[in-house]
């Protein structure tokens, strides 16, 4: 399992999830943050920071974000 950071997160950036990210899994990707699911934990400690609620477990995405699971991926794979 690893978090994903869904389109809640575009435009606002907050930051706050990569303070308190322990092995430095999220990226600035332009628009909005990603999580390197590789690199993920899975500890959940930028859920909590998330001040705009755009970050959910893999395995719990609500359906209207299934593109942010994508495009979390796709950034790490080019």
């Amino acid at each position: 399992m690893a978090y994903v950071i869904t389109s809640r997160c575009a435009g606002f950036k907050d930051g706050a999830c990569r303070e308190v990210c322990p092995c430095d899994c999220i990226y600035d990707a332009g628009e909005q943050f990603v999580i390197n699911p590789d690199d993920c934990i899975d500890c959940g400690a930028c859920v909590t920071a998330c001040p705009v609620e755009a970050i959910f477990a893999d395995i719990d995405l609500p359906a209207e974000h299934s593109a942010a699971l994508h495009f979390n991926r796709a950034f790490f794979e080019s």
